[in-house]
């Protein structure tokens, strides 16, 4: 036997700032859209303001040129605190969320700098050793000071990861990727 339930129209329509914020997935559900998208706000101009201490402004020029040297790609921001290096196309085994993300990169955070060098994958666990004075979160590396950590162990993690991301999502297409540099390790 079929009943029928009236249901108020408001639940039928999708609000429109939803529609607004979020993006719609597969089988027409809205889900949140990534906040942190790659744009193109000056790197060095963002390191100049928003690193706050001589040292993170010295050991952020660092990096970036560390990174672009390593990776071919050049430094391009990632949402207003993130300064990224060469992106993949992932989909969420665990939901239907998919976006672009930095290969590598890193932020200089107020706390510490911010290392997006690392997948997380517990096969890459043992190149941790030796890396030197950090934290860890799930996949992010946090330091105090560039000085504090071997680069040659951190280019390592930067192979393993970049690898790992390549071989699980594809390579990246991006046309602006200098090879003439590219780092072995």
């Amino acid at each position: 036997m079929f009943i029928e339930v009236p249901v108020p129209l408001s639940l039928l329509r999708i609000d429109k700032e939803i529609k607004k914020n979020h993006q719609r997935g597969k089988g027409g559900i809205y889900m949140a859209e990534l906040k942190t998208k790659q744009h193109d706000a000056d790197v060095f101009e963002f390191i100049k303001t928003y690193a706050n201490s001589e040292q993170k402004r010295e050991d952020s020029l660092e990096l970036v040129k560390l990174m672009q040297e390593f990776t071919g790609y050049p430094p391009k921001m990632w949402g207003p605190s993130m300064i990224g290096f060469g992106s993949y196309h992932y989909k969420s085994d665990r939901s239907r969320q998919e976006g672009d993300w930095p290969l590598v990169g890193f932020s200089p955070r107020k706390a510490a700098i911010s290392l997006y060098v690392y997948s997380g994958n517990s096969v890459h666990a043992d190149l941790l050793d030796g890396l030197g004075k950090y934290k860890i979160g799930k996949a992010c590396i946090y330091i105090k000071k560039l000085s504090d950590i071997d680069l040659v162990v951190l280019k390592r993690l930067m192979r393993a990861t970049i690898d790992f991301l390549e071989d699980t999502y594809g390579r990246t297409s991006q046309g602006d990727r200098d090879l003439s540099g590219l780092s072995e390790i």
